[in-house]
């Protein structure tokens, strides 16, 4: 599971872009926000990578997940500033496009982490969590451990946000396939027609954005006993809400991130089962990816069958289900972040 944390840009065939540049390569790295621990993690390896190269690096960060207009005005600071590249993890990925190609017609190359963009052309590269197989890995433990129970489960699932930004959408419908419901359009979530879905809500993937979509979900069928939740924060906040009606022990909560206390989280039974990124690789490979962009015109393709470079999934739990592949808390734990 973690040779491909030895992942590196060398090898990886690559296309004609701008001329080497003599002066000092300044990057720019932009998150959806400075608090959530994946983002402070992904701003953890940016610097470090940028400062290993010599770089100057440069972070903007919306004040909330959604906040778009102040993504936009980083993009355009990053233009004006004359940066030769931005890493970014767009909050609206269908929005933020004009301002993606106003970098691009600038000269700049742009390389969207974690979430793509809407088309997902409209960045230079991706550097991502395959995000549906993410859902799917967690989809698939969630049924194999209800067994014969999953065909009358009761599921809430707790998204991002109303936008339905791409991250989202993939994690959702990802969730779905693997638990075996038909997702009809699998560009966006809720028009499921299974009755075992009680509803979706948004969370704004904080802890306290959790706990009020679960109160909401609950007090629409309160004998929900699956909870889907797009990340761990979001997760913590619906095990809250569930605990304050007591009902954390026989509820089972799925999430995304593999963060350093999600793990835990795992470990201690907050959490059934957790599908674990890796921030610190998509940033670090992306300040490379900027640097060779600057220095001798090239840009990284995607991995082999797919449209983006995969930097890796693993399912991380303490009760392993048939069939699903995964990884136990140690090592989630040796490999965990924040």
């Amino acid at each position: 599971m973690k040779k491909f944390l030895l992942t590196t840009l060398a090898g990886v065939a690559l296309t004609a872009g701008m001329a080497q540049a003599d002066d000092k390569v300044t990057a720019c790295l932009i998150t959806k926000t400075d608090t959530n621990p994946f983002f402070v993690k992904m701003k953890e390896g940016a610097t470090a990578k940028a400062n290993e190269l010599g770089m100057t690096l440069k972070s903007f960060a919306g004040k909330v997940d959604g906040d778009h207009e102040t993504q936009v005005a980083a993009i355009e600071t990053c233009i004006a500033d004359g940066a030769k590249g931005i890493l970014i993890t767009a909050s609206d990925t269908s929005s933020i496009v004009p301002a993606v190609q106003q970098a691009r017609d600038a000269g700049l190359v742009v390389i969207a982490l974690d979430t793509p963009l809407e088309p997902i052309d409209a960045a230079d590269a991706t550097f991502a969590t395959d995000n549906f197989l993410a859902g799917e890995l967690i989809g698939k433990w969630a049924a194999a451990a209800l067994g014969d129970d999953a065909a009358n489960a009761k599921i809430g699932m707790l998204d991002l946000a109303v936008s339905q930004p791409s991250v989202g959408v993939l994690r959702d419908q990802g969730f779905l396939t693997g638990f075996g419901i038909d997702i009809k359009d699998p560009g966006k979530w809720g028009d499921e027609d299974d009755a075992r879905i009680v509803g979706h809500d948004v969370t704004a993937g904080n802890e306290e954005g959790g706990r009020k979509a679960m109160e909401n979900l609950l007090a629409k069928d309160p004998f929900i006993n699956v909870v889907y939740t797009i990340n761990e924060p979001a997760a913590a906040g619906a095990y809250e809400a569930l605990k304050a009606i007591g009902r954390e022990n026989d509820v089972l909560i799925v999430s995304v991130d593999g963060g350093c206390p999600g793990v835990q989280n795992v470990k201690e039974g907050v959490i059934g089962a957790t599908s674990q990124q890796y921030p610190l690789l998509m940033a670090s490979l992306g300040v490379e990816a900027i640097k060779t962009w600057a220095d001798s015109g090239v840009k990284p393709e995607p991995t082999p069958g797919k449209a983006f470079f995969d930097t890796g999934v693993a399912l991380v739990t303490d009760k392993p289900a048939p069939g699903v592949d995964s990884i136990d808390t140690a090592e989630g734990t040796n490999l965990c972040w924040g």
